[in-house]
């Protein structure tokens, strides 16, 4: 009898046991998801590179009266001081979450966006009154700065220094999902080290 007691006592022993251990690890992947899911929506536009430049530009634009006989001009100094941004809006970053595996994917990573605010002050404004300054003037000048500036910030440094500061924001998501147990994939590839991240956006 005493065997038998013993028996039934060590068997709903095992099965609590069992099922505390089970409950515990049901209760660790949940939370290490909810962790990872609620650090992903923490981000949000990650302004990463900002730069000045300073230009001047000479504005010109002639209009002929009665043909080649009179020509009407107005011209302009437009001196150019603008702030320039470049920024990743990581809320539109694209992942997907598999607990079964405990792999966090990363699906796609969005496009830098630049934003440039120029500050621009005239000088020597001289028109005629057949052709005088009008408001399609100076936005037909803001055009042309914005375009110019653009241009210019695509060929400097700047976009490649936001990439670098990209790749070690990302990288944070690497130690995240290393320190709860997860794996972190991009296309497909697991990425095992920080210096992986430099794949992301090639």
């Amino acid at each position: 009898m005493r065997k038998f007691l013993f028996g039934v006592l060590l068997t709903v022993t095992i099965l609590l046991v069992y099922r505390e251990c089970t409950h515990e690890s049901t209760v660790v992947i949940n939370n290490s998801s909810d962790i990872l899911q609620e650090q992903l929506k923490n981000v949000s536009k990650l302004v990463v590179t900002e730069g000045h430049f300073s230009e001047v530009f000479n504005y010109e634009n002639s209009k002929e009266i009665l043909g080649d006989y009179l020509t009407a001009e107005k011209k302009a100094i437009v001196v150019v001081n603008a702030k320039v941004s470049i920024a990743y809006d990581l809320s539109l970053l694209q992942y997907k979450m598999d607990e079964d595996t405990k792999t966090l994917k990363i699906l796609s990573i969005p496009e830098h966006e630049i934003s440039i605010n120029p500050d621009l002050e005239y000088y020597d404004i001289q028109d005629d009154f057949l052709n005088q300054f009008e408001a399609e003037d100076y936005n037909s000048i803001k055009e042309s700065v914005n375009k110019s500036l653009l241009d210019k910030i695509e060929k400097s440094n700047l976009v490649s220094n936001a990439k670098n500061r990209l790749i070690s924001e990302l990288a944070k998501f690497y130690i995240l999902t290393n320190s709860l147990g997860w794996k972190l994939e991009y296309n497909g590839e697991q990425l095992d080290a920080e210096a992986d991240f430099e794949k992301l956006l090639l």
